[in-house]
């Protein structure tokens, strides 16, 4: 048995025999291979420590498409605004329930001055402007073609880090959002035959297939939660990830209670928490996505290169495309998952 170090605990390397045995002209050999595999000393789970920030950012992934299913299914029946406001408050007494039980303690008082701005400043943006474009997204075109729309996300941080961080774009990164924008394109628009001149003429025009203020909601969330994620990598350095996704969360909180007050809709919420059905999609959506996604998200960002990991993450698209067939009984075309596979690799392309 061999012990080594890592993601701050004990890992014990158990070496397995396997006996491999055959007869060759009426011999019997047996031959013994040895494998060492890493054996967590928590729970005996296998860690692949080495890819800890992708296998993050897999589940990240996993976690977005559950979470956004459910917030698109809520969303319809209570409306976005309330939605919002719900899952954070219930993902925040699941931060600190987490955070007690992890770390000692229920709320991030160790976190400076410094983390709390530039993590309050990312939770304004993320949660209260993107994630309130986005879920509006999800009642006008649907969870499918908003997270396809999201695939944006990491060009749009790409961007902003060049003004924020100081990061050049290479031609291979032009590559890659040229090829991002084609295969959002081949999903969501269409040609459609026209007349001229009293329908003697026929021309083929561009149009869109989904609502067009649709489209642009989505994209508005892309570039929010783009936004929110270099000033979160900003401000958390080394810090706890869910520590760092609390003081968002909370931010968030304020900014929407905000918003209800002076939009006097208040109201909404209580007639969405006398919901069972739609309380019970948001909760599991609070779990999923406010909780899951974006602190496992944080983790991939300090576990790996932010580029592999927003490439990871951003297979949402495809992922998506099961349930929404088997659960919301959509008419998905080739063309639509082709271009959703070609969206993915774009965003591959983007950071090569």
């Amino acid at each position: 048995m061999i012990f080594g170090w890592g993601l701050n605990y004990l890992i014990i390397f158990e070496p397995i025999e396997i006996i491999l045995s055959n007869d060759i002209n009426g011999y019997s050999r047996q031959t013994t291979v040895q494998f060492i595999f890493p054996l967590s000393s928590k729970g005996g789970l296998f860690i692949m420590a080495a890819y800890w920030g992708e296998i993050a950012a897999l589940l990240t992934a996993v976690f977005w498409t559950v979470t956004s299913m459910a917030f698109e299914s809520a969303g319809k029946k209570v409306g976005s605004l309330a939605v919002n406001l719900i899952r954070l408050v219930i993902a925040f007494f699941i931060y600190s329930l987490y955070t007690q039980l992890s770390r000692g303690m229920w709320f991030p008082f160790d976190a400076t001055l410094y983390q709390w701005g530039w993590l309050a400043l990312s939770g304004l943006i993320g949660f209260v402007i993107g994630d309130l474009l986005l879920f509006q997204a999800f009642v006008v075109v649907g969870a499918r073609i908003s997270m396809l729309i999201m695939a944006m996300t990491p060009p749009f941080t790409a961007f902003i880090s060049y003004f924020m961080l100081d990061e050049v774009l290479s031609p291979m990164n032009w590559v890659g959002m040229g090829i991002t924008l084609w295969g959002i394109s081949m999903v969501i628009l269409k040609r459609e035959n026209s007349t001229l001149n009293g329908g003697q003429k026929i021309r083929k025009r561009l149009t869109s297939a989904y609502s067009v203020p649709g489209i642009l909601l989505a994209l508005g969330g892309a570039l929010g939660q783009a936004t929110g994620l270099v000033l979160s990598k900003k401000g958390m350095g080394d810090y706890d990830a869910f520590a760092a996704s609390q003081i968002r969360v909370m931010t968030g909180i304020v900014g929407f209670a905000v918003l209800f007050v002076f939009m006097k809709r208040y109201q909404r919420v209580w007639a969405a928490l006398k919901n069972t059905s739609a309380m019970k999609r948001i909760t599991l959506g609070s779990f999923f996505g406010p909780f899951l996604g974006v602190s496992f998200s944080l983790l991939a960002v300090q576990h790996t290169k932010a580029g592999i990991a927003a490439t990871i993450m951003a297979i949402v698209p495809v992922l998506i495309i099961p349930p929404a067939i088997l659960i919301f009984k959509e008419k998905v075309n080739w063309k639509e998952i082709v271009g959703a596979v070609i969206t993915v690799l774009g965003v591959a392309v983007f950071f090569i």
